[in-house]
């Protein structure tokens, strides 16, 4: 039997944020397949030099300036997607937070989609993104057409969902909204985490038993609500050490008191030396899975999280971290102040965190493709 031919299909490659380390664990396991996308940013995107990258027309059609917001695309980005002729492919890999798993295949090809959400602008999180949507000058003639539009993607969402042999969800609460906006069963298989990373040598001087502050890392977005954790450490005057930036970062910083450190981006060894000597990662957000947080286990760090979304797969309550019920700066502020890092054990806590690693991923990713591709 010859050997079936296989493309990965990711929505975007702009940056790095949780879900591009997952497509080149995906490279790992085909590193013959091309990653197809809808546009492409080499100088930023360095990690996937050596891929075979393919682009949609959109890299050649949109303007560099407006070629990465991607907000303004989502009709065009499904067209896009529809029309890439993958003919050739007996499995096509779709890694989707949007349109990615709009892309068609041919008669007996099998299509497995690893689904980081049902997009959350047309699904879950539709009011508060509707909220949140900004065009600028354009606002005022946007904002009215809106609900509109959603309605409309969200019949081409659900028209690519039907085209998909098999969902992957990457968290158990993402497997709920398959079930719930797409009417389809998933397999949970939870992304991989480069756990390795994160674990200091036992020998290294560096390492501290006492530790002093919180800390928290990823894009500076609205949705993971860095601001709460600033607010919440402003009111109880702890240190605070924000790494990372984002279109969110200005604003942050405006509200930041003197208690809260901001580093911009960090090499590996600083954020794992930062991670070290820090008593807890705070992690307020609602995620569908949440990278970042199981970093932080990785390193020894437990967390403190917002009881919501990915965060209820790794949190365990007295063992890896604490939830608070509320999004509010009080309900984080009394998790802060009741928390003590002495409670938890850093070997434990690390040991944890393999359930999550990339060796791991690999491993069910490429079980559950043998078990149902067509070929």
């Amino acid at each position: 039997m010859s050997k079936p031919r296989v493309a990965i299909v990711h929505d975007w490659l702009t940056n790095m944020g949780g879900a591009e380390p997952l497509v080149l664990e995906l490279h790992q396991l085909y590193p013959d397949a091309p990653i197809y996308t809808s546009v492409y940013d080499k100088q930023k995107m360095t990690a996937f030099a050596d891929c075979d990258v393919r682009t949609t027309y959109l890299q050649k059609v949109l303007p560099r300036f407006l070629r990465y917001k991607h907000v303004l695309w989502p009709v065009l980005r499904a067209h896009a997607f529809r029309r890439l002729d993958l003919s050739e492919y007996d499995l096509i890999i779709s890694s989707s937070t949007a349109e990615s798993k709009s892309v068609k295949k041919k008669s007996g090809a099998t299509h497995i989609c690893y689904c980081n959400t049902p997009t959350r602008y047309y699904w879950s999180h539709y009011e508060e993104f509707k909220n949140s949507f900004h065009f600028g000058p354009l606002n005022i003639l946007i904002k009215p057409f809106i609900p509109f539009f959603v309605w409309w993607m969200r019949k081409l969402d659900l028209k690519a969902a039907a085209g998909v042999d098999h969902f992957i969800a990457n968290s158990n609460e993402v497997k709920r909204r398959i079930k719930k906006y797409y009417n389809r069963d998933s397999t949970v298989i939870f992304p991989g985490v480069d756990t390795k990373r994160f674990r200091l040598d036992q020998s290294s001087k560096t390492q501290n038993p006492e530790r002093s502050g919180f800390i928290t890392w990823g894009r500076h977005v609205p949705y993971k609500k860095f601001d709460l954790a600033i607010e919440a450490c402003n009111l109880l005057e702890v240190p605070l050490t924000i790494i990372g930036n984002g279109p969110e970062t200005d604003r942050l910083k405006h509200i930041a008191g003197p208690t809260i450190t901001f580093t911009g981006r960090a090499s590996d060894e600083e954020l794992v030396r930062l991670a070290h000597s820090s008593e807890a990662f705070i992690f307020p957000g609602d995620e569908d899975f949440g990278i970042s947080p199981v970093e932080a286990i990785a390193s020894g760090l437990p967390v403190i999280a917002y009881k919501s979304g990915g965060a209820l797969d790794y949190v365990v309550e007295g063992k890896t971290g604490i939830f608070f019920t509320s999004q509010t700066v009080p309900a984080l502020a009394k998790a802060i102040k009741n928390f003590n890092y002495k409670d938890y054990n850093q070997a434990e806590l690390q040991n944890f965190a393999e359930n999550f690693s990339n060796s791991r991923f690999r491993q069910e990713i490429k079980s559950f493709v043998n078990n149902h591709k067509t070929h």
